[in-house]
């Protein structure tokens, strides 16, 4: 699924307007970016937790050459996916 999908699915379960769906989703997109941005967690409970995760800094091979390569460390966004959301899907790919 992609963005015009959801838009199109929300708008159809909401009662909402295209346009006021895609403003929606835009939203919260945004504000989940701008609070992991800030170093902030979302929680969004059933659904899953997003959070940033540092990672440290290594020393990686390039398998092409074998050069060692330094890799910085950096802040990475991740999501684990909340108990209701892994039972619907594990459900789901059962059937």
């Amino acid at each position: 699924m992609n963005k015009a999908d959801l838009v199109a699915k929300l708008a159809a379960k909401a009662g909402m307007s295209k346009k006021d769906a895609a403003k929606a989703i835009d939203c919260v997109v945004d504000l989940i970016s701008a609070a992991l941005a800030g170093n902030d967690k979302v929680t969004l409970t059933g659904f899953g937790k997003f959070e940033p995760r540092a990672r440290k800094a290594s020393i990686r091979i390039n398998p092409q050459t074998g050069k060692k390569i330094s890799v910085p460390a950096k802040v990475v966004p991740v999501f684990k996916p909340g108990k209701n959301l892994k039972e619907l899907v594990a459900k789901k790919a059962r059937r």
